[in-house]
């Protein structure tokens, strides 16, 4: 995607204009520039600069976080264009409401939160057209998001899953967030997270490779031919190895 959102930051009259409250350095410290010294400095750290004025600090924010973003949309919107205009959304309201900001929970979850009431706000109006307009998206094309066959398979199945469920599978798997982040973004128990993602990856395993009956079924050969995996037989022992690892 485009980069073009700081430097609109960096001209924009909405950026906090107030002094930052920095932590003095030392003073035998070498000089550094805003992007190197930006560099190990934390998500929250980062914001909490930006609000108090640093337009360097939002510019290493959406450094860090435009792929993970954008991603993020690109996995549950079929047109790329959409997904990068929500991705702009997303960080023009994290701009709006840098005034706002209190560190009670991780940055990421912050800003995941905001990509979830935009992307919330873009079905419902998705959903509006669809009914009162007469205006349908397009069949989703999921050659163009995974080229391989293994990739097609689990997009297939995981788009079967309970909204719920997917939702949490796709955050975990995905967007890499753990437990808690998921609970406190979704405004779920943290057992039920739990719970449902280990449901998510069962359903998900049955999908791709289906138990067999074992009615009417002819006894196993004792020495079976070694045969290549099929797509749906690789993608299954991706997800049982993410299962047993989580």
């Amino acid at each position: 995607m485009q980069d073009a959102l700081p430097a609109l930051v960096l001209n924009s009259e909405a950026l906090p204009q107030h002094a930052m409250d920095e932590t003095p350095v030392s003073q035998t410290a070498p000089a550094r520039s805003p992007t190197s010294a930006n560099t190990g400095v934390s998500d929250e750290r980062l914001m909490l600069a930006f609000s108090q004025g640093s337009s360097e600090a939002f510019t290493e924010l959406f450094s860090r976080y435009k792929q993970p973003i954008y991603g993020f949309f690109r996995r549950r919107i079929d047109e790329p264009a959409h997904a990068e205009e929500l991705t702009q959304e997303t960080f023009l309201a994290l701009l709006r409401a840098a005034s706002r900001y209190q560190p009670r929970a991780l940055f990421r979850t912050y800003l995941y939160a905001i990509g979830f009431k935009i992307l919330r706000a873009h079905r419902r109006k998705a959903a509006f057209r669809a009914t009162f307009l007469g205006q349908r998206n397009s069949a989703p094309d999921p050659s163009r998001r995974d080229a391989t066959e293994a990739g097609l398979w689990v997009r297939r199945a995981v788009e079967k899953l309970d909204p719920l469920d997917r939702e949490i599978l796709m955050l975990r798997e995905f967007e890499q967030l753990s437990y808690a982040e998921i609970a406190d973004l979704l405004q779920l128990p943290l057992n039920t997270v739990r719970s449902r993602l280990f449901r998510a990856r069962i359903a998900l395993r049955n999908l791709l490779d289906p138990p067999s009956s074992s009615a009417g079924e002819p006894p196993a050969r004792s020495a079976p031919e070694a045969t290549p995996q099929t797509p749906s037989q690789a993608a299954t022992q991706n997800v049982a190895q993410k299962g047993e690892g989580a």
